[in-house]
């Protein structure tokens, strides 16, 4: 009897240890980071954003999981309906944000190239609210969009279009897939940054500042994103600036040295595709199935195209006939754009090991993040009652060819290329006044007042601050739990150019090799 009690109790106690370890286990699953839900009008229930979680700290992460080239591309194409981290607008306790500066890439486009042989993708490039993808502030975008002669245009974006407007897209064209990435983005924010005020309901012109380049996909893309943070805003406020160049470099844009790291660059991408037996097999198949030369094709580009295919969820081209006759289908097929596309993947990882990219890209985007630091410097050290006489949000619409060397420069190497619609935030916070309300010491927190000022830096929606070059040091489970701005002026003002042995960016542009 004595044994048969015994043995129940074990019985009991194997059933309850089990379900503990099936219960840890889910509860490894369960998300770590708040998802972005399907929007809806009326505010934070549609954007999964809840409470405010002002006192939550994450831990950043930024290092992905192995992906398969496949499951990388639908990463890229970031559709619409996808749940999103959303990070942004998060700090300590009692802090008060002082600034955002925005650059993000445009939405999703048509393709740059066609391949020849084959018929274009059908995609509308006109926006349709009853059209899917769609967004609740849609149909309002584009009433607002035909009021924008109200506001200021810099040299000739006023003659750029302010939506894409045709049936059959344009090379290039942003699709509506790429405005609704947009408008997401912006109301994203909006409700990240609501409770903060930081474009109050009076804000002064001074306070925005708006530059794109002169294509219609960024023009596009970078309205699509200021209406969803600032619905039915004053067009009149609203000054778009031109920069001329995708590097956003201004006057600074001379720097021959860069253009010589780009250049070995390049050359180092040429020598790794072409010693890819695997890639040089899949083109000359495709080439083969096409009827065309290698090196047409390869002109072509077809990883574009395939890629417009793929995010929109049409079949890959055919020919209508096969070369030679017989009337059967020569199509490209998905293990040729998985080849393709696992060859982009390993060029990334060459990339970062070789290093040149890196000294293109510290040059490339210093310019830019020489003037986002000094914006954020002035906006630290502005008075009480005289912020609106700062810039409050500065918004840079961009490529893929200006988002990634600002990563690369940053340090951020392991971060993914962006993807269609990817954003970068620097956000600028001032912690509380020091005990007793003693204003800092001569010389500390960089003379602002009423407490020191912090960066805080976010690619797509996850805090990336301590993975960066200028604050992966920095201790961020000690008292201060944000990254100190001085790091961030420093690493811009002298520590990057250092990786090039230069003190100054006019030296390392005019240094000459060897």
């Amino acid at each position: 009897m004595l044994a048969r009690n015994r043995f129940i109790l074990l019985v009991l106690v194997g059933a309850v240890l089990a379900i503990v370890s099936l219960s840890l286990q889910f509860l490894n699953l369960m998300p770590t980071t708040p998802l972005e839900k399907e929007q809806v009008p009326g505010g934070a229930a549609g954007t999964g954003l809840g409470k405010s979680r002002k006192r939550v700290i994450p831990v950043p992460h930024t290092k992905a999981p192995e992906l398969d080239p496949i499951a990388e591309a639908y990463g890229y194409c970031n559709t619409p309906n996808r749940t999103e981290q959303a990070w942004e607008g998060h700090s300590p306790a009692d802090y008060t944000l002082l600034s955002v500066q925005v650059m993000i890439r445009h939405g999703d486009r048509y393709p740059l190239y066609s391949i020849p042989k084959t018929k274009r993708p059908t995609i509308d490039c006109t926006l349709s609210p009853n059209r899917k993808p769609s967004h609740p502030q849609l149909s309002a975008f584009i009433s607002h969009m035909a009021n924008g002669d109200r506001g200021h245009w810099e040299s000739t974006l006023g003659s750029v279009p302010r939506l894409p407007n045709h049936s059959a897209c344009e090379m290039g064209e942003l699709t509506q897939t790429g405005v609704v990435q947009h408008l997401r983005n912006g109301q994203l924010l909006l409700q990240a940054y609501k409770r903060h005020s930081l474009l109050p309901s009076g804000w002064s012109p001074r306070q925005l500042w708006v530059e794109t380049t002169g294509k219609s996909r960024t023009l596009q893309s970078g309205l699509a994103f200021l209406f969803g943070f600032l619905p039915d805003f004053d067009w009149p406020k609203v000054t778009v600036r031109h920069q001329w160049s995708t590097l956003f470099c201004g006057a600074a844009c001379d720097c021959p040295a860069r253009n010589r790291y780009l250049e070995e660059e390049q050359r180092r991408q040429y020598r790794l595709r072409v010693g890819d037996a695997q890639l040089e097999s899949t083109y000359a198949e495709m080439a083969r199935a096409l009827g065309l030369p290698n090196r047409q094709l390869r002109a072509a580009n077809p990883i574009d195209s395939l890629l417009c295919h793929l995010c929109h969820g049409l079949p890959f081209p055919c020919l209508q006939t096969a070369p030679g006759g017989g009337g059967a289908k020569a199509c490209l097929t998905m293990e040729q754009f998985s080849v393709i596309r696992r060859q982009q993947l390993d060029d990334e990882a060459d990339k970062r090991q070789v290093g040149l990219y890196r000294k293109y890209a510290v040059l490339a985007m210093h310019p830019y993040l020489n003037r986002t630091a000094a914006r954020m410097e002035r906006a630290a050290r502005a008075k009480p009652g005289t912020a609106a006489a700062e810039v409050a949000l500065a918004l840079a619409a961009a490529h893929d060819v200006t988002v990634a060397p600002l990563l690369s420069a940053l340090g951020l190497e392991e971060a993914r290329f962006p993807r269609f619609a990817a954003r970068v935030v620097f956000e600028l916070w001032r912690s509380p006044p020091a005990a007793g309300g003693k204003p800092p010491a001569k010389g500390k927190g960089k003379g602002t007042p009423g407490g020191e000022a912090f960066v805080r830096l976010l690619y797509d929606g996850e805090d990336v601050t301590f993975h960066t070059a200028f604050c992966r040091g920095h201790k961020r489970h000690g008292a201060r739990p944000l990254c100190p701005l001085k790091n961030f002026l420093s690493y811009v003002r002298r520590d990057m150019l250092a990786l090039l042995n230069a003190s100054s960016y006019q030296e390392a542009c005019y240094k000459r090799p060897g």
